[in-house]
């Protein structure tokens, strides 16, 4: 399932995107993410050492190996559109406004197991967070860091022992 007038061409947000010919009308699906399925260990193992992946987590064990237009979809700070999943486990993206002829297609991929450092963005929108990391995931890797630049206080050795002593 492809939206009529989808073309992918160069982005300056990363390599290639997919951009519209036509205008689009927001709460329009533009495209399926589909692509072979597979188990998390599976996918880590086939991309192992590979600085790009196509991988869309659909929750639970499973991630898509994504293949077809919508994996030409970049990911913005300040996307025109989003990613759902069905009741049978399937992803679409559709526009979350209305989209105007010649438009870049993006959505937030919104990261969060990458044993990757940063996954910088380059989408430059005016909000952009430099990362595509989810700020989910922004926050979770804050306390991490955290924890780990402060130690935790060691309790303060008690006074008076609980136990008494009777002569």
């Amino acid at each position: 399932m492809t939206h009529p007038g989808l073309i992918v061409r160069s982005s300056a947000i990363h390599a290639a995107g997919c951009y519209t010919t036509r205008p689009i009308a927001k709460g329009t699906r533009v495209c399926e993410y589909d692509g072979q399925r597979l188990s998390k260990a599976d996918a880590d193992a086939r991309y192992q050492g590979r600085p790009v992946t196509y991988l869309f987590s659909c929750g639970g064990n499973t991630v898509i190996d994504g293949f077809g237009i919508a994996m030409f979809l970049n990911h913005s700070c300040d996307p025109n559109c989003e990613t759902e999943q069905d009741a049978k486990g399937r992803i679409f993206i559709s526009t979350l406004r209305n989209v105007a002829a010649g438009e870049e297609l993006t959505y937030e991929y919104n990261l969060y197991d990458s044993d990757e450092g940063d996954e910088r963005c380059f989408c430059a929108a005016p909000n952009c967070r430099a990362t595509m990391f989810s700020p989910l995931e922004l926050k979770r890797r804050a306390r991490i860091a955290g924890r780990k630049a402060s130690p935790m206080p060691r309790a303060a050795a008690p006074r008076y022992s609980s136990q008494s002593t009777s002569e």
